[in-house]
């Protein structure tokens, strides 16, 4: 069975993506406390700067989103969306 993807919910949506790129910036936070804490000046600047990357990312993350959840509502309606085909499957049997 086809099925077409013909819009993509805005505001839920870049609350979805904005939540995982924050998730995904604490990574950067996990590489910037300890060049605080064991770096120099220098290296505690850079530091300081992967320590708030979760939030950059998020609110990056939060207006690319937008934008391109935007456009794709515009060229689906022009264009037609994304296809992809289902199938139903059996439940799987219990251990």
């Amino acid at each position: 069975m086809k099925r077409q993807l013909t819009r993509i919910s805005i505001l839920q949506s870049s609350k979805i993506i904005t939540a995982l790129y924050a998730i995904l910036g604490l990574v950067y936070s996990l590489i910037g406390v300890p060049m605080i804490l064991l770096g120099g000046d220098e290296l505690r600047i850079i530091g300081v700067i992967y320590l708030i990357m979760p939030v950059f990312m998020a609110i990056f993350g939060f207006i690319g989103f937008v934008i391109f959840a935007a456009l794709y509502n515009l060229m689906a309606g022009v264009l037609g969306g994304i296809e992809y085909e289902v199938t139903e499957v059996s439940a799987l049997p219990e251990l």
